[in-house]
């Protein structure tokens, strides 16, 4: 479980305030000796406790610290009422801004393995475990991407093999349909055939009946006109 958080209050029990403060005021150096390191930062800490015990922390050392400090303040103060100590103030910063570039552009190349001959074993060893940490932050980043491209991949593939499914039926169907409609024109086409042969059966006798009238009507004329036979 999580430390639940602690009102920020003044803690009352004696006993439970000094514990606090011990650990709080460790962490509190940890991190002012962390932040001149790392930064190259220039730290000065002063502090008291309740019972009036002092507590430092310098990077350099704190008469000098206090000293920068209160010209800064001065310089501050000055510049808030001078014009021109102000106009030197942002030229100061212009500077250190420069600088800051600078920095960084040299730090740029040498990462890029350039400008590397005025460097220690020990800057080459800094760099190389800055560019391994680098790499693999840019391999895990690539990772990242292409694992959500095959996600990505793969949910198109299932919507086209639906697709794929559905276009299968359909023809399927047509095929079936086709196929029932040349069937019924098969046999629309043999009915209309019997018909023809049916009605030219029905005209064949007519034809003969005809014929034999005629026959029976001569065979009439001819036996009135000899009488004496």
């Amino acid at each position: 479980m999580g430390r639940g958080k602690i009102a920020i209050q003044r803690i009352d029990n004696r006993t439970n305030r000094q514990v606090t403060f011990s650990k709080r005021r460790s962490g509190l150096m940890k991190k002012a000796r962390e932040l001149a390191i790392l930064c190259d930062a220039d730290v000065g800490l002063i502090v008291f406790s309740c019972t009036g015990r002092l507590y430092e922390f310098t990077s350099s050392s704190m008469k000098p610290i206090i000293e920068r400090y209160q010209e800064a303040r001065e310089d501050n103060n000055c510049r808030l009422l001078n014009p021109i100590s102000e106009a030197k103030f942002w030229q100061m910063e212009v500077a250190t801004l420069r600088q800051q570039v600078q920095n960084l552009q040299n730090n740029n190349r040498k990462l890029m393995g350039e400008e590397l001959s005025d460097l220690t074993i020990r800057d080459l060893q800094f760099l190389q475990s800055q560019i391994e940490i680098s790499l693999q932050s840019v391999r895990k980043k690539k990772e990242q991407l292409l694992a959500e491209e095959i996600m990505q991949l793969n949910k198109k593939g299932i919507v086209l093999q639906k697709e794929n499914v559905e276009l299968k039926k359909e023809v399927s169907i047509a095929h079936q349909h086709k196929i029932e409609l040349q069937k019924l024109s098969g046999e629309s086409t043999s009915s209309g055939d019997g018909d023809r042969e049916s009605g030219s059966s029905d005209k064949v006798p007519s034809r003969s009946t005809a014929h034999d009238a005629s026959e029976h009507i001569n065979l009439s004329l001819s036996i009135e006109g000899h009488p004496d036979e």
